[in-house]
């Protein structure tokens, strides 16, 4: 799988990153927004809002996300995702308004391909770069471009969730009609909404393997 989707295809296009780098990528990373919408943010996402932020708190215990980067003595997360003996992250270079392309590929800002990397697929329009397991890559290094309370705490889940292998799936709907719900749309969430999003899914099925 790690070279298939890059092998296919060899016309390069530069991706638009727009505010895709940043944790609520609608917000284009504006402090005072993201102030605001981390003590707002319940209100509209609820629990999910909470979790997102890091500002949730379960009788005194650090947030769940944090939580879920190791094990803990009624629930071993890690362990879990350790017992797969593949994981591959699928996301949204671009588009993606709800989540930010580093956070759902598990990388920090400085570890995202370049654009002059990526590289279009006929078979899978809109898979865009394949990376293979990188056990012993670059993942599991310390960022040194860390500051601030909550960057501590995502450099944290980073290094924990990078304690095992990835392979990484980097998805554009730049060129699709689809692309302002590109959320939905690289799950096909509703069909005749986000169809354009069938190739993913085919590339999925194609590259599953035990």
């Amino acid at each position: 799988m790690g070279n298939h989707g890059c092998a296919a295809g060899s016309s390069h296009r530069t991706v638009n990153m727009k505010c895709s780098e940043h944790k609520l990528p609608l917000l284009c990373g504006l402090p005072f927004l993201e102030r605001r919408a981390s003590q707002t943010a319940h209100l509209v996402a609820g629990r999910s809002g909470k979790h997102l932020f890091l500002m949730d708190s379960d009788g005194g215990k650090p947030p769940l996300l944090l939580r879920m980067v190791d094990d803990s003595d009624d629930l071993k997360f890690m362990s879990a995702l350790h017992a797969f003996k593949r994981r591959v992250a699928y996301a949204n270079a671009n588009y993606d308004q709800m989540v930010g392309w580093r956070t759902s590929s598990i990388r920090r800002q400085h570890e995202l391909p370049k654009s002059n990397l990526i590289v279009n697929d006929d078979k899978y329009p809109h898979i865009v770069y394949v990376e293979g397991d990188n056990t012993n890559g670059i993942y599991n290094t310390e960022s040194s471009n860390v500051g601030g309370q909550t960057a501590d705490l995502e450099e944290k889940m980073i290094r924990g969730l990078t304690k095992v292998s990835w392979e990484r799936v980097d998805v554009s709907f730049e060129t699709s009609k689809q692309r302002y719900v590109a959320h939905s749309t690289i799950q096909v969430k509703t069909y005749w909404l986000n169809s354009d999003g069938a190739d993913v899914v085919y590339h999925m099925i194609d590259n599953f393997h035990l």
